[in-house]
């Protein structure tokens, strides 16, 4: 008899669960999935629209071969410039967001206020509007232009990551704008450590600086992760993406092979930093 209780109690748990991940997973089939499946479809096909309706063709891997092989212009020129400036922009952001959060952490007049700050381009910024700050040259340091950085950036390193840089200067405060989210989840983060731990390595002797690396950096850790996959998802969406621009187009079975290899190729750039982050996660549980 108590057996068979558990099993129902058990059943139930199941069946509550189901239910709540049903809209998710009707939401996900109808609105991501057929898309996704649909897109790829196409990127097999030359899809011509007419007046009756939409034909189709089948051209196999001619579009792939197009974008990776015969005209690679199409996606290198502008894919590689983006991952080089994506592999400086990623560290810059969570960095910034760590410390950010860290500030915005402690007890001083107007903490809400500059909370709200600095969340506030998450809210307000658009996609367009950054892009319209980005044309008129707006967001960039006045330092830069002051002690001309960019020049010395372009002397010192070859142009393949000069560029890149310079370019993340030129528009340092808008990328800056965009670390919202991750000081929120940083800050959510910290909340997770008691201030009891704090309070023992003040007893020990800890320096604030011993504190940060041993307690703070640990304890966050998982949300550095979280914040990473984040800012990579986040950035190969960027308005001035390049390759985006270049998917909307009346070719719709070459956008949609344009859109399939930009979409590997964030999923191996995600890998890629999952991997890096677990060997240096790993590295350092070795060393405590």
């Amino acid at each position: 008899m108590i057996r068979k209780l558990r099993l129902n109690s058990v059943l139930l748990r199941k069946v509550e669960g189901s239910i709540f991940i049903a809209p998710w997973v009707i939401g996900f089939l109808a609105f991501i999935a057929y898309p996704l499946g649909y897109s790829l479809y196409m990127s097999f096909q030359r899809v011509k629209i007419t007046a009756s309706g939409i034909e189709y063709s089948p051209v196999g891997l001619q579009y792939y071969r197009e974008i990776l092989l015969a005209d690679g212009g199409l996606l290198y020129n502008d894919l590689l410039p983006f991952l080089r400036q994506s592999l400086v922009m990623i560290p810059v952001i969570v960095f910034f967001s760590l410390m950010v959060a860290i500030l915005l952490n402690q007890k001083f007049f107007g903490r809400g206020f500059f909370r709200v700050i600095f969340f506030m381009p998450v809210i307000f910024s658009s996609g367009q509007i950054i892009q319209e700050f980005i044309t008129q040259g707006e967001g960039q340091l006045a330092f830069v232009q002051e002690f001309d950085v960019g020049r010395l950036i372009t002397t010192y390193l070859p142009a393949t990551w000069s560029a890149p840089i310079v370019k993340i200067i030129s528009s340092f405060v808008l990328v800056l704008w965009y670390s919202g989210v991750q000081i929120l989840i940083f800050l959510a983060g910290r909340q997770t450590i008691s201030a009891s731990v704090y309070e023992a390595a003040r007893i020990d002797g800890a320096a604030p600086w011993e504190t940060f690396w041993k307690i703070t950096l640990p304890g966050l850790a998982p949300f550095v992760f979280l914040n990473l996959i984040y800012t990579v998802v986040d950035l190969f969406t960027f308005p001035s993406n390049p390759i985006i621009s270049k998917v909307n187009t009346q070719n719709y079975g070459l956008s949609s092979a344009l859109a399939w290899i930009y979409f590997i190729i964030v999923l191996i750039f995600m890998g890629l930093a999952i991997w890096i982050f677990s060997r240096v996660a790993k590295a350092a549980g070795e060393k405590r």
